[in-house]
């Protein structure tokens, strides 16, 4: 049976990730992962026409993935909002609990300055998955302090947990029920000053600003250039 274009992705990553623990993320290793699968390497490098790059955000792609297929199955009625955060971050990390060498190394390579774009993008695609998961409906401003605030929060644990050698990563799950704690600390007080009578005016100039701040459309307005009218 003929393989699928994910399919054949699937299985160069596959193929590759024993070698990313000795190797890093390299363009070698796609060769590698071409030549263990019969992948012609036009093919391979048409899959990831930028090597290492490519085949590192496969490997994230997949631990959020992973992260929402557990989430589907997961019974949190129970939890509060905050704890039903936490817990998202915590089944992202553990889906790559068998993996983190690969995720170290994943880590050292986004760290250089040239790759730094695409780490910081890949971040904030895993915090937009918990919220999604979690229906977001934000449109204005939140949509972005939202995400931008859980990807913080995601990369300080991320961090924390690669170093952490206490038994069940006990440690890494206190540390992230503390930064979750923080940052509902923090909405607290932009709330008591919302309602506070002497600084809910300060706050109207920041708020107003806010409100003409949109979420990203997820289909172009039918007047942006490029736009392609259907015809009636």
């Amino acid at each position: 049976m003929a393989m699928t274009q994910n399919s054949t992705k699937t299985a160069l990553l596959d193929a590759a990730l024993p070698h990313v623990a000795f190797d890093g993320w390299t363009d070698a290793i796609l060769t590698q992962a071409a030549e263990a699968t019969g992948v012609p390497p036009a093919e391979a490098r048409a899959l990831f026409p930028r090597g290492a790059i490519d085949l590192a955000l496969a490997f994230h792609a997949r631990g959020d993935a992973a992260m929402q297929e557990a989430f589907a199955a997961a019974d949190l009625s129970t939890m509060r909002y905050s704890e039903k955060i936490a817990h998202l971050v915590r089944l992202r990390l553990e889906a790559i609990e068998g993996e983190r060498e690969a995720v170290r190394r994943a880590a050292a390579l986004f760290a250089l300055p040239q790759n730094a774009p695409h780490g910081a993008a890949a971040i904030w695609g895993t915090a937009d998955s918990i919220w999604s998961a979690l229906g977001d409906t934000s449109e204005d401003a939140n949509w972005y302090s939202k995400r931008a605030t859980l990807s913080a929060v995601y990369s300080a644990t991320l961090l924390y947990w690669l170093g952490d050698e206490s038994e069940g990563h006990t440690a890494t799950w206190a540390f992230l029920d503390r930064r979750i704690e923080n940052v509902m600390q923090i909405e607290k007080l932009k709330g008591g000053l919302r309602s506070n009578p002497l600084t809910k005016p300060l706050m109207a100039g920041p708020e107003w600003l806010a409100s003409r701040i949109h979420a990203p459309r997820k289909t172009p307005p039918a007047d942006m250039p490029g736009h392609i009218k259907t015809p009636n």
